[in-house]
């Protein structure tokens, strides 16, 4: 049940997440941000005009999407715009100075984002379709647990901004970061627990179930290695350094109370 919209879906996330094609690293970062704003605005629009049984909760998802997308891709344009320093980063971490990555590539990168941006999604688009009639107890528990990844994102970004700016040549190391090294990460892989609790108990067929739980492998997949990239830069640039030792061998890099401080090896020098 509802499959029938989908193409327009895969043409809302292509279009919006094609920004990739200027920078590829944009596929995953400001083209993310605009394909779940844009996927967001694209599932409230499509309640609005279909005969769905939409609700409260429901609705606050989409507009989470929207507001995640957006903070997401103003906070990254923002700080590219704003930080030399980051520019120089960002150009080193994508390797922008080697060979130009196939246009043939790119194009199966833009593709396969498209898809997986959808599949985050879906699970809210699936409950719009199939109704809950008056059980509204775990959509709101979905969306709670969602905006508390949100505010995690948005908090811990700004902490590392403030921090950055005193301390330019060592990692954020106060506030959230006491608690993981990634906070950000982990406020991104909150917000999608949420968007997959609040569909449990609406999920029907094969089809459904695959799309939420592969989006949601993909995302938690994608911040781990993440978080691996970024120990990696860190290490490199700061592993001498002992107050950077120190923080680094005694605090979890992702997951809280969890001691996993790097995850995969590095070299040493």
């Amino acid at each position: 049940m509802g499959w029938e919209y989908m193409w327009i879906f895969c043409i809302v996330s292509a279009a919006l997440c094609s920004v990739g094609f200027k920078r590829f690293v944009y596929f995953l970062s400001v083209g993310y941000g605009f394909a779940v704003a844009g996927l967001g605005i694209a599932y409230f629009a499509t309640a609005l005009a279909a005969p769905f049984p939409w609700n409260f909760a429901t609705i606050l998802q989409c507009g989470l999407f929207i507001a995640y997308g957006a903070r997401l891709s103003g906070f990254l344009l923002a700080r590219e715009i704003k930080n030399a320093s980051y520019r120089k980063v960002l150009k080193e971490a994508t390797k922008e100075n080697e060979k130009p990555m196939p246009f043939f590539v790119k194009v199966c990168i833009w593709l396969t984002v498209s898809v997986l941006y959808i599949a985050q999604t879906a699970p809210v688009f699936f409950r719009l379709c199939n109704g809950d009639g008056y059980d509204m107890g775990l959509p709101l528990l979905g969306a709670v647990i969602s905006i508390g990844g949100l505010c995690l994102e948005t908090i811990s970004d700004r902490q590392k901004t403030a921090q950055k700016a005193v301390e330019p040549n060592m990692v954020a190391t106060k506030q959230l970061f006491k608690l993981v090294r990634c906070p950000n990460y982990l406020g991104e892989v909150i917000f999608w627990t949420g968007v997959l609790v609040g569909s449990l108990n609406t999920l029907t067929g094969a089809g459904q179930w695959i799309t939420a739980i592969a989006g949601y492998v993909c995302i938690v997949f994608i911040m781990f290695n993440g978080a691996q990239r970024l120990d990696r830069r860190q290490e490199k640039r700061y592993g001498k350094i002992p107050a950077y030792r120190a923080y680094a061998d005694h605090t979890p890099i992702l997951l809280p109370f969890v001691p996993l401080y790097h995850i995969g090896k590095y070299k040493e020098d």
